[in-house]
């Protein structure tokens, strides 16, 4: 799976502009703040259907536009595939692939498969457990559609049932409702907490070898999940917890509440861990979702890799690097020197200034 051309159109800082890329290594150099994560969250988008930033749609259009457009063409096994994104001021975004409206955006989900990696995912060991749950979900809504399913409908429900816990403040009748959704949040929560405990056992199998290598041996990762509630006590626990959700007004039980812990050589790494620890837990994670999506897709997934090198020693640098051979790479950074040093073949390289692109490294 690879990329062949990215165009886009009003789209951030760019009037319009047009890409070619390589299988291999594509290069994306300049200045901070002149546009080359834009290029990356572009292709973040034609995959997700979101911005890894978090910006709604209409902060992305550019400046005095009321729209923009994204057209993504790339090669699945032989196979090319087209997608087309119009992005507007005051309507949902419009979808199609290979000339075909989608009527979802979800559809789009698992057409292509990326791996975005930026310096905001070193810290997903000690940040806060919603990164943590972002990121399994994030791949398993890649990688299976009936998982998608579920976490859309259990988070309506989430929604419906915290606007009831709002409305009984003034109509206490209402609390014998709360059993209608109290039914379906379990029935759908259940399945989410399978799907992550069985996510979790398949990461393991590949991220244990992955950093047991990438630390020279030295040291074992086991992942644990962490569920807010069991399966089995998920209705006991809600029933429990009724009073204090409707003081709260907030739905305090549910796989929205879950965390995940990582143990190095035993030892709890979100506690415990260096700061070294905690990035080479976070490359290791990286490195396991190339794997995973391999497996359960038989694709190799593209790699965006934003200014993340200059935030990784030379060894782990290196290690990244000699993992990518077989999968097209885009990177931005600031310099190349950095390239020149490890000698990695470079397939495309642009410069970014001034809201355009120059090819070539001599620009």
């Amino acid at each position: 799976m690879y990329i062949k051309s990215i165009d886009l159109e009003n789209y951030r800082n760019y009037d319009h502009i047009h890409i070619d890329l390589e299988k291999g290594v594509n290069i994306f150099y300049g200045e901070n703040a002149v546009g080359k994560t834009n290029i990356l969250e572009s292709v973040y988008l034609c995959s997700t259907t979101k911005s890894h930033r978090g910006s709604k749609d209409k902060d992305i259009i550019k400046f005095n536009n009321s729209e923009a457009h994204i057209r993504l063409l790339f090669d699945k096994n032989e196979i090319d595939y087209q997608i087309d994104m119009h992005l507007r001021n005051d309507k949902p975004k419009g979808i199609a692939v290979n000339g075909v409206k989608l009527k979802k955006a979800a559809e789009l989900l698992g057409i292509m498969n990326i791996i975005l990696f930026s310096p905001e995912d070193l810290s997903i060991i000690k940040n806060g457990p919603s990164d943590r749950r972002n990121f399994v979900d994030t791949e398993l809504c890649q990688l299976d559609k009936v998982y998608l399913y579920n976490l859309t409908n259990y988070n309506k429900i989430i929604n419906q049932r915290n606007n009831l816990l709002k409305d009984i403040a003034f109509h206490p009748e209402l609390v014998d409702t709360l059993d209608i959704w109290d039914t379906q949040l379990i029935s759908l929560g259940s399945k989410i907490i399978d799907r992550r405990s069985r996510f979790i056992d398949e990461l393991n199998n590949i991220i244990f070898d992955i950093h047991k290598n990438l630390t020279g041996n030295k040291e074992e990762l086991i992942i644990k999940y962490a569920p807010n509630v069991t399966i089995e006590g998920f209705k006991d626990k809600l029933n429990n917890n009724r009073e204090k959700d409707i003081k709260y007004k907030l739905t305090s039980t549910g796989p929205h509440r879950d965390d995940f812990d990582f143990f190095i050589n035993g030892t709890d790494a979100k506690k415990f861990g260096s700061q070294g620890q905690q990035r080479t837990v976070a490359l290791s994670l990286k490195l396991s979702e190339i794997n995973l999506i391999k497996n359960m897709t038989g694709n190799i997934p593209i790699l965006l890799l934003d200014d993340v090198l200059s935030e990784l020693d030379s060894n782990r640098q290196n290690y990244l690097l000699n993992s990518i051979n077989d999968i097209q790479t885009v990177i931005t950074c600031t310099g190349l020197d950095e390239f020149i040093d490890s000698r990695i073949k470079m397939d495309t390289i642009y410069r970014v200034k001034d809201n355009r692109l120059y090819k070539g490294e001599n620009q």
